[in-house]
């Protein structure tokens, strides 16, 4: 394992996800309530044994540097470290990162160390959790150039991914973003029946898609990008290989989603605070690290409670109801508050006697939640200030994405942006 490192790519602008990626870059989004998506790869890789990490970073990522320096340190005898590579001017390169493969080419000087033999290349926008040490196996076994983790799909699911074609041994020869018709899906289709032989129940799921996650041989990685001016892994680099190199497929069948729009957001936030969830954050051979913040624990002063997870420092007054809900740090929900199916992401301070006396003789909310609100269906971003009997659902059931005065309604989901204040009785 000490022969690999680790390139962690930042996100673009994230657009998909404003207004969450408003003030912060993609990786940086909080979820479950105490950690941030960059805390995934990450820690898959610190679980793998994987310790010299790089993050490279563009847009809006002054919460993402400060989160990895304060998380991320490893002791002077283990050589491990999480380094940020952001955007930058050079004499040889004045230009930002023009797309994935333009940002690892920008930055080949830090692969090129003759310890290192292999690249491997993650999403920091992903949820899932795998032992990189598996793919690095994987990849040996075969002799090959290039591995890319693969997940089955269904082909209903197949027009939003980029699917793979497989020949006998599992070698990628062919390979479609996102097949639209089923002339295109007969190009790329996988036998459920190979997908079986291999370890992995197929359920009838019938196509292999690209998840993102590539292990390059270090010297086949900088012959792909000094030779080309690509600028894509997914659209360029990858489907180049394929015609060039030997491209090896490592099978994956836990759970993946990639959070790209605010629907997909909302629903693995919910999803976690199932009684069964598809990704268990409890898992002491496999943690999920992040920030250690020294909070207290949360005070629940008679509220009802069903179904949601609450992080550190809340504090919950008498006769809340929380329901199917992911409630964030240092989060204050007065009394009577009803919040159902909702992601409420807390606050990054507390407010001191004397900012609390300030905010009323201003007429301002304190930062929390005031009693008697009402949130359904909904997202609230940090340090939002909401008075007493708001009411946040969506009242008018808008399914398309439209600008409020209060915030934006994405996918049917309403959201609160970051430092928002709704003053008493307000409704959106």
């Amino acid at each position: 394992m000490r022969h690999v490192v680790s390139l962690v790519l930042g996100g673009g602008r994230g657009t998909r996800l404003y207004p969450l990626t408003k003030y912060r870059s993609k990786p940086a989004v909080p979820i479950a309530g105490k950690y941030r998506l960059i805390d995934i790869p990450l820690s898959n890789c610190i679980n793998s044994r994987l310790n010299r990490m790089y993050v490279l970073t563009q847009f809006n990522s002054v919460s993402l540097h400060r989160h990895i320096r304060r998380t991320y340190t490893f002791d002077a005898f283990d050589g491990g470290f999480v380094e940020v590579l952001a955007a930058q001017q050079t004499l040889a390169n004045a230009t930002w990162y023009q797309g994935t493969a333009d940002a690892v080419r920008q930055n080949l000087s830090y692969i090129r160390r003759r310890d290192i033999e292999y690249v491997l290349i993650l999403s920091g926008d992903q949820l899932y959790r795998m032992d990189y040490r598996d793919m690095i196996a994987s990849h040996e076994a075969a002799g090959a150039d290039v591995t890319i983790a693969g997940v089955p799909v269904y082909s209903k699911a197949a027009a939003a991914l980029g699917i793979m074609r497989l020949d006998d041994t599992g070698r990628v020869i062919g390979f479609l973003e996102k097949p639209q018709t089923e002339q295109e899906l007969e190009h790329v289709r996988t036998p459920p029946e190979w997908i079986d032989a291999h370890g992995i129940a197929s359920h009838g799921r019938d196509c292999l898609a690209n998840m993102g996650i590539y292990l390059f041989s270090r010297d086949a990685l900088i012959d792909a990008l000094e030779k080309t001016d690509y600028q894509d892994f997914g659209k360029e680099v990858f489907p180049a290989s394929i015609r060039s190199r030997h491209v090896q497929v490592h099978l994956f069948d836990g759970y993946w989603e990639d959070i790209g729009t605010i629907r997909s957001f909302y629903e693995a936030n919910l999803s976690l605070a199932s009684a069964a969830p598809p990704f268990e954050l409890a898992k002491p051979e496999a943690p999920v690290y992040t920030r250690p913040r020294f909070l207290p624990p949360s005070l629940i002063e008679g509220a009802t409670i069903r179904g949601s997870l609450v992080a550190d420092g809340c504090r919950i007054e008498q006769g809340a109801v929380v329901e199917n809900s992911v409630i964030g740090l240092r989060c204050f929900i007065g009394r009577d508050t009803v919040i159902r199916n909702s992601v409420v992401m807390g606050n990054d301070y507390y407010e001191t006697p004397g900012e609390l006396n300030a905010d009323r003789d201003t007429g301002i909310p304190p930062v929390g939640i005031g009693a008697g609100a009402l949130i359904e269906n909904a997202i609230v971003d940090k340090n939002c200030r909401i008075g007493h009997g708001v009411q946040i659902t969506n009242h008018r059931g808008i399914e398309s994405t439209e600008e409020t005065e209060q915030g934006m309604i994405c996918d049917g989901v309403a959201v609160i942006p970051k430092d928002a204040v709704l003053p008493d009785g307000c409704k959106m």
